[in-house]
């Protein structure tokens, strides 16, 4: 399966890691990962599923909950993470709801990226993002 499966309660501490990745690695200082929000609430498991395991590399990072999908993209930027959500879309055949937010241009640190990405949901799509909070 494509992408590494992380427990919600660690989406902290996998953005602090890939800081640290990004810091130590990307002399530039650009987009040197992004954070790509998908709500796949509405679709089964199954195909969720097999979706991850066509679109997403072995590097990439997959953080859920309650049907909230948080992809944390290496050497990723916006435009690459926007790919990635079209690719999921025609996988799905449907609309996917969607945010994107990078390091270090949104944020320098976990928090003002959670923070950065819960501002952008909830002005688009009006979701209660309060498990971002925590």
């Amino acid at each position: 399966m494509a992408g590494v499966h992380f427990d919600f309660s660690n989406l902290k501490a996998n953005i602090q890691l890939n800081i640290g990745i990004a810091d130590r690695l990307d002399e530039n200082r650009v987009e040197s990962f992004t954070i790509l929000f998908c709500d796949f609430s509405k679709l089964s498991e199954d195909i969720i599923t097999n979706s991850l395991e066509e679109v997403l590399r072995s590097s990439d990072s997959i953080i859920t909950h309650e049907g909230y999908y948080f992809f944390v993209l290496p050497y990723t930027d916006k435009y690459g993470a926007n790919i990635v959500k079209k690719m999921f879309e025609e996988f799905f055949d449907i609309s996917v709801a969607s945010e994107v937010i990078s390091y270090p241009v949104d944020g320098e640190a976990p928090q003002e990226l959670l923070t950065a990405l819960q501002s952008k949901i909830n002005q688009t799509h009006h979701y209660d993002m309060e498990c971002l909070d925590s």
